[in-house]
């Protein structure tokens, strides 16, 4: 079986200021993928040489929301982000733009 490891790239103001500033860049990941398989993954579809790989687990929200009928409680699920730090020199096309 094979797994699918790189889920998404996050797109957010913060981490458009690390990829500019930093060279760092953040994406969504499979929960169970570690560090060595995401470095792999990503050296892999982007062709560029990884440096370091910081991962964390950000915990889900609780939300509510009004309807007709009352209240709705819920809650978004949780996700393993990976921050990648790639060579000095070297950039990934997270767009696909040439």
């Amino acid at each position: 079986m094979i797994k699918r490891i790189l889920i998404k790239p996050v797109i957010t103001e913060k981490s458009e200021l690390l990829s500019s500033k930093v060279n760092q860049y953040s994406f969504v990941v499979e929960k169970k993928a570690n560090k060595i398989e995401i470095k792999k993954a990503i050296e892999k579809k982007y062709g560029v040489t990884v440096e370091k790989v910081s991962t964390m687990i950000v915990p889900g929200k609780s939300k509510m929301r009004s309807t007709r009928s009352g209240h709705v409680k819920g809650r978004t699920s949780s996700y393993k982000k990976a921050i990648v730090s790639v060579a000095e020199g070297e950039e990934l096309n997270i767009y696909g733009e040439e």
